[in-house]
C-alpha cells in the first residue's frame, strides 16, 4: 500500500468546506462579490454625504457659525445725579476690569498648537513674575498675591483662561500698566527686543463716584460693580436704587466672527449701540443738605441720641430740599458704609409713634369739621379716664381752663383727647388717610414704609391715644408732608426729590405726575397756624427765628419696644415759616436721646439752625408784623 493516496472524505453538509463555497477556480463569482462589497460601501458613503449635505447641513453650519461667533457686551453710561443747582452728586468715570489668562501667560501668547523654542520658553517663564512686578507697582499690594492670580489653576489642575486681577481701576492706571506690558523686559539668555508680555487684558467696567462724599450719602445711595452674567452695576439703596432702570439705560452688544487667528475681516459684524441712562436733577440743595447734616450731627451727639433724621421741605411744592440722617456714610467707601449704618435712610424706612406733633393733624381734622377753633375753650382736668386707666400730661396740674391754642402751645394730652372725642372714629381715620398716613408717599427713595393707622372700629381709648400721637406709626417723610399740607392753606403736595430728567438724546424725560390735593379748608388751616404760632410765642427767646414769625410743634413719644411696652423716647420738633404764609418746613427727630428727651429741648435747636439758613437762602422775605399775643387760657 506504499505510495497510495488517501481517499478524500466528502465534507459534511453545511460546513465551510461545503461545495456551495466560492471556488478559487471561479474568478467570475469572486469578482462579482468584490464588486458588490464595493457598491455597498460606496452607497453607505454617499448616504452619509447626502445626510450631511442635504439634511444636517444647516445644523452643522449653525454650530460652526456659533463656534466662530463672539458677542461683546457694550455697557451703557449710567446717568448722572445732580442737585437742584447742578452740583454733581453721582457720576460715572471710565474704568476697567483687569483680567488675566494664566494659560496664555504660561506660553506668553504662543499658540498651544506650536512647540515652544528654547528662547520662547525662557520668555514665557519670565512672563508671570514680570507682570506681578508691574501690577504691584501700579495697583499696590504684594507681587506674590498677583503671581497667584496669574498662575491660577482650576479644580482639574489645568491653568485657567480667565481670572480677575483687579475688578475696577481707572482707565489711566490701565494705560500705565499696558504701556509697560508692551515694552516687555529683559530676559536672561534672551536677546533684547523680545516680544512684550502677553496675557493681561481689560474689560470696560465704568466706575461710579460720588464727588460730594458723605453729603447726601443716605439719600443718593450706592451701587456695586458685578460681573455675572455680564459686567453691570447693582444698585443697593437710595435714589440710585429707586431710579435704577432709568439711570442704567439699555446695554448694547457687538456680534462678530473670528477664527484662531483673530477677527475675520469680511465676517459678520453687527453692532447694537448701548443707550445711556437718564440724567437726573434732584430737588435737593447740596449746600443746605451739608448744613443740615452738620447741625443734625452736632445736636444728635449733644443729646447722646442713637440716630437723627431731618427733613427740609418747600411747603408750596412738596420738594425735599434736604434729607439728612445721622449716622451717614460716604458712598465712595461702601464697605465702611454698610458697617456704619446699614445703608439705611430712616426718613422713609423707619416707623415710629409721632408723639405730640400728631396733635397738629388732630386739630386740623377738628377744625375742618367745624368742631374746634383756636379760641375754643376746654376745661382740662388733672387726669382723664381712658380704657381702664388715665391719660396725664407731661407736667402735673389741677383743672386748667384752656383754649385750643393753649392745648397745642402747652401740648396737653388731656385737652387734645377731650376735644378729639367730638369726632367720630371713621371720620378720624379718613382724615389720617387724607393726610397721607398709612400709605407710601411715593417719594423717590426705596424701602419706604407705609406706616400703621387704626381701623374705624378701634376702641375708644385707641382714639384718645391717636389724638396725641401714640398708638399709630408713621415715617418722618409722611409726618413732614402731612404737616406741610395742613399749614399750606390745607393743600397737600406729595413729597418729591426729583426736579427734572434728561434722556440720552438730550431731551427732557417725562416724570410721573404728582398732583396736589386739598385735605382741609383754607379757614381750618389758618386756625391751626394760629395754634402753632403760640408754641413759638410761649418761649420766644428760645424758640423764635430772628426776623420771622414762625409756627411749630414739639413731640415726645415713648418708643415701642416690640413687646407690647415702651423703652426710651423719640424727640421731635417741626417748624415752618413765615407764619403768615409758610414757605419752608423743617422736621427733626432724635431717637433715644439720653441727655434730655423733650422735643423742645433736643430737636428744636436743629430746626432753628437750619431755618436760619434756609429762609434767606430761598429769598423768603422777613415778617413785617410782630407775632400777636393771644390767650392760651380763659377766665372760667
Amino acid at each position: 500500500m506504499a505510495g497510495k493516496q488517501p481517499t478524500r472524505r466528502p465534507a459534511p453538509r453545511g460546513s465551510w468546506l461545503d461545495t456551495s463555497r466560492i471556488q478559487l477556480a471561479e474568478p467570475d463569482k469572486r469578482l462579482r462579490w468584490m464588486l458588490l462589497a464595493i457598491l455597498v460601501a460606496v452607497t453607505l458613503f454617499m448616504g452619509r454625504a447626502l445626510q450631511l449635505q442635504a439634511f444636517d447641513s444647516k445644523a452643522y453650519a449653525a454650530k460652526a457659525a456659533q463656534q466662530m461667533t463672539h458677542t461683546v457686551p457694550l455697557v451703557p453710561q449710567r446717568g448722572t445725579i445732580s442737585d437742584r443747582f447742578g452740583t454733581v452728586m453721582a457720576t460715572t468715570v471710565p474704568a476697567v476690569r483687569i483680567v488675566a489668562d494664566p494659560s496664555m501667560i504660561a506660553r506668553n501668547g504662543v499658540d498651544k498648537r506650536v512647540d515652544l523654542t528654547e528662547k520662547q520658553q525662557k520668555t514665557a517663564n519670565a512672563n508671570a513674575p514680570a507682570m506681578s512686578k508691574i501690577l504691584a507697582k501700579h495697583l499696590g499690594g504684594k507681587e506674590a498675591d498677583y503671581l497667584k492670580s496669574l498662575t491660577a489653576k482650576g479644580k482639574d489642575g489645568e491653568l485657567l483662561s480667565w481670572k480677575v486681577v483687579a475688578p475696577q481701576v481707572e482707565a489711566s492706571v490701565w494705560n500705565g500698566i499696558n504701556k509697560e506690558l508692551r515694552a516687555g523686559g529683559p530676559v536672561e539668555g534672551v536677546a533684547k527686543g523680545s516680544p512684550y508680555w502677553y496675557g493681561l487684558y481689560k474689560q470696560d467696567n465704568p466706575k461710579r463716584i460720588y464727588p460730594s462724599g458723605s453729603v447726601g450719602g443716605n439719600l443718593i445711595g450706592v451701587v456695586r460693580s458685578e460681573v455675572d452674567p455680564e459686567p453691570h452695576v447693582k444698585a443697593l439703596t437710595g435714589v440710585e436704587k429707586f431710579l435704577d432702570p432709568e439711570l442704567t439705560g439699555t446695554a448694547g452688544r457687538e456680534v462678530y466672527e473670528s477664527s484662531a487667528y483673530g477677527r475675520i475681516p469680511l465676517g459678520t459684524d453687527v453692532l447694537t449701540p448701548a443707550v445711556d441712562g437718564n440724567d437726573y436733577t434732584l430737588t435737593i440743595d447740596a449746600t443746605l443738605q451739608q448744613a443740615t447734616e452738620a447741625a443734625l450731627a452736632k445736636y444728635t451727639a449733644q443729646a447722646a441720641a442713637t440716630t437723627g433724621t431731618a427733613i427740609v421741605m418747600n411747603v408750596k411744592t412738596g420738594e425735599v430740599l434736604a434729607n439728612a440722617n445721622v449716622p451717614s456714610y460716604d458712598p465712595n467707601k461702601i464697605s465702611e458704609a454698610a458697617a456704619k449704618s446699614g445703608l439705611v435712610n430712616r426718613s422713609v424706612e423707619a416707623i415710629y409713634d409721632p408723639g405730640s406733633v400728631q396733635k397738629v393733624l388732630t386739630m386740623a381734622a377738628l377744625a375742618d369739621k367745624g368742631l374746634v377753633k383756636a379760641d375754643t375753650r376746654v376745661l382740662v382736668p388733672s387726669k382723664l379716664e381712658s380704657g381702664g386707666g388715665y391719660i396725664r400730661d407731661s407736667y402735673a396740674h389741677s383743672d386748667v381752663p384752656m383754649t385750643a391754642r393753649g392745648v397745642i402751645a402747652k401740648s396737653s394730652n388731656i385737652g387734645t383727647a377731650m376735644l378729639s372725642r367730638q369726632l367720630d372714629k371713621p371720620s378720624l381715620v379718613q382724615y389720617l388717610k387724607d393726610f397721607g398716613l398709612g400709605s407710601k408717599t411715593g417719594v423717590e427713595l426705596p424701602g419706604e414704609s407705609a406706616g400703621i393707622i387704626p381701623k374705624p372700629d378701634m376702641a375708644d381709648y385707641s382714639r384718645d391715644q391717636i389724638a396725641f400721637g401714640q398708638g399709630l406709626s408713621t415715617t418722618p417723610i409722611q409726618e413732614a408732608a402731612a404737616v406741610a399740607g395742613v399749614v399750606n392753606d390745607g393743600v397737600y403736595n406729595p413729597p418729591t426729590m426729583v426736579k427734572a430728567a434728561t434722556g440720552s438724546d438730550g431731551k427732557p424725560a417725562k416724570l410721573p405726575a404728582k398732583e396736589p390735593r386739598r385735605v382741609i379748608s383754607k379757614e381750618a388751616s389758618a386756625e391751626v397756624r394760629d395754634m402753632m404760632e403760640a408754641v413759638i410765642t410761649l418761649d420766644p427767646k428760645k424758640r423764635a427765628i430772628p426776623g420771622y414769625r414762625a409756627i411749630g410743634k414739639s413731640g415726645t413719644a415713648e418708643r415701642a419696644d416690640g413687646k407690647g411696652g415702651y423703652d426710651g423716647y423719640t424727640a421731635s420738633f417741626v417748624m415752618a415759616a413765615p407764619a403768615e404764609n409758610p414757605q419752608i418746613l423743617v422736621y427733626v427727630l432724635l431717637d433715644e436721646p439720653l441727655d434730655g428727651h423733650q422735643g423742645s429741648e433736643v430737636a428744636l435747636p436743629v430746626t432753628q439752625e437750619v431755618m436760619k439758613l434756609a429762609l434767606p437762602r430761598y429769598g423768603v422775605l422777613p415778617s413785617t408784623t410782630p407775632a400777636p399775643e393771644k390767650p392760651l387760657e380763659y377766665e372760667p
